[in-house]
């Protein structure tokens, strides 16, 4: 789950796992999975930084991205 804030101030949370795009127009519209969309205050770099974060701490970033050194495997020169 990630924490956004509405443009009205009230904070919520949105699960990252169902986030399908999020888009400056000039604001932020997060749209889900599911088709609902939200508009908060947050700027969409930050969004991609609480969604990469909480990603990484389920252990989802590291399971698509390997590690740091996996393109370099197998590579010749």
């Amino acid at each position: 789950m990630i924490a956004v804030t509405r443009l009205n101030g009230t904070k919520f949370t949105i699960n990252a796992l169902l986030i399908e795009t999020v888009e400056e127009t000039p604001d932020t519209m997060i749209t889900l999975t599911t088709g609902k969309k939200f508009i908060v205050m947050e700027n969409s770099s930050d969004v991609i930084r609480s969604i990469r974060h909480y990603l990484r701490s389920i252990g989802v970033l590291a399971a698509i991205t390997g590690p740091a050194n996996a393109q370099s495997e197998g590579a010749t020169s």
